[in-house]
């Protein structure tokens, strides 16, 4: 059968008989992979480890009839350890690979395969405050998607901004003449800590206070879920408190 190789970074993992394991990943090259890594549930597996969610591995697999087999893996970032450690970045981690998952079709995408491992290397490494680098990811993810929201002109119009009205399913701030009545209006230390979050701007965001980071968090979440179109069942165990 016809072998290939590729790196890629595990989103998530079901059981499949007794010692056998169906391993959902997305890769560099080969878009998303689901394959099963056999006997890894077993103490004996030299590779179970390795395809646990958040790790990133060189894989070399075999196309099956309906779903490929692991045959190697070898670890290229042990991110899943640090991550599992700390509570604040295993649910920010959880709802990176669920979106992952949800907006990547079978053909994936580099972009955001170098995003979510980017993303999760640096929640292992505690480079930055969890929820941040979460709200980040969404942001950027979604950008990438072809879902960018506008935090400065109008979503609708083109104004010129800035604009304070902020409404997801018109892709971001709008003015006011096409704001639709009671619209939620964002403060202004919140819509800059949303633009730098959309553009990495690490200083910009980590000096917001704690109200606007609130707050940007939950127009995140509102945006994100509305273009998935579908609740992210992880995002509810967020701890938004780190």
């Amino acid at each position: 059968m016809p072998t290939y190789r590729d790196e890629a970074v595990v989103l998530r993992t079901h059981k499949l008989g007794e010692a056998d394991r169906i391993v959902t990943m997305l890769s560099r090259e080969h878009g998303k992979i689901r394959a099963v890594a056999k006997g890894v549930r077993r103490t004996a597996s030299k590779f179970g480890s390795r395809l646990e969610p958040f790790m990133v591995a060189d894989i070399q697999c075999y196309v099956g009839r309906s779903l490929d087999i692991i045959q190697q893996a070898e670890s290229l970032g042990s991110y899943g350890s640090n991550i599992t450690a700390d509570y604040a970045s295993y649910t920010a981690a959880s709802v990176m690979v669920e979106t992952a998952d949800k907006v990547t079709d079978d053909d994936g995408s580099l972009q955001q395969y170098l995003l979510l491992v980017g993303a999760l290397r640096s929640l292992s490494r505690r480079e930055h405050n969890p929820s941040l680098t979460l709200d980040s990811y969404l942001l950027r993810s979604l950008s990438i998607a072809g879902w960018a929201p506008s935090f400065v002109d109008c979503a609708v119009t083109g104004a010129p901004g800035p604009h304070s009205v902020f409404v997801a399913q018109m892709g971001g701030v709008v003015a006011d003449e096409v704001a639709p009545p009671g619209s939620p209006r964002l403060s202004p230390a919140t819509l800059e800590l949303l633009g730098a979050l959309l553009a990495g701007q690490w200083d910009v965001a980590e000096a917001a206070d704690e109200r606007s980071r609130s707050q940007a968090s939950g127009v995140v979440a509102a945006y994100t879920q509305f273009h998935l179109e579908r609740s992210l069942r992880s995002i509810q165990h967020v701890d938004r408190s780190a």
